[in-house]
């Protein structure tokens, strides 16, 4: 399968695009394209004053969720740093990218038995690197949805369907941090190590999505204890 075909196919038929890839492990060229494709979508809306306000914005409302005031001089110093925004952007394409799929296919690979689980580390790496995929496109989406709605805020947080919880409410902290497309992207990891171990995917799929759910349920907790509003 070409590029372009594994790409898409991630997205329309990923139970029969990840044996494809399996049974010819590549990771390079995916990792390159789905890193550039975030990095420029991030950065060419962080060149804008539009983009560099709503950086400022989120990590005003970062730093107050944990608990932490952002003073007159603070702020200052947050308008000063945005404009080093493209630069942000590229290096969350890079930590969300390779770095992300680098580290949770070793993470698998371990779980799994290492090279007596079944699996060699390179096609485990093929996918995670091709379920990336989806967070991609997630940070493709975002880059318009940024500019024209002023805020870094995800349109695709869990939370935006439930507007009658307080915002500092535990319960509004975890659907604030679920993400529809992060949840698509666990579906689809979930998928792509089924077919890859052989095991039903469901079981695969529940497991990956309550780890996903755990992390949001860990984070919660840990900004209403420190006081965050």
């Amino acid at each position: 399968m070409t590029l372009a075909s594994r790409m898409v196919g991630v997205i329309r038929r990923p139970r029969a695009t990840f044996r494809s890839i399996i049974d010819n492990p590549r990771s390079l060229d995916v990792l390159i394209a789905t890193t550039v494709l975030a990095a420029l979508a991030g950065a060419l809306v962080m060149r804008t004053d539009i983009g560099q306000q709503a950086l400022v914005d989120q990590w005003e409302r970062t730093a107050n969720a944990f608990g932490r005031t952002v003073d007159d001089a603070a702020y200052a110093r947050l308008q000063a740093a945005s404009v080093q925004g493209p630069i942000y952007a590229v290096a969350m394409a890079l930590l969300t990218g390779p770095v992300a799929a680098v580290g949770l296919a070793l993470v698998i690979f371990v779980l799994r038995g290492g090279a007596r689980g079944g699996a060699t580390f390179r096609q485990v790496l093929a996918v995670t690197a091709h379920a990336g995929v989806i967070l991609a496109l997630r940070q493709v989406i975002a880059g318009p949805a940024t500019y024209l709605r002023e805020t870094t805020a995800s349109a695709t947080a869990v939370g935006v369907w439930f507007p009658m919880f307080d915002e500092a409410s535990p319960i509004a902290r975890v659907l604030g941090t679920l993400d529809l497309m992060v949840l698509w992207w666990a579906v689809v990891l979930g998928i792509g190590v089924a077919v890859l171990y052989r095991r039903r995917a469901r079981p695969v799929i529940a497991v990956a999505l309550g780890a996903y759910a755990a992390v949001a349920v860990i984070l919660a907790i840990v900004m209403v204890g420190m006081g965050g509003s």
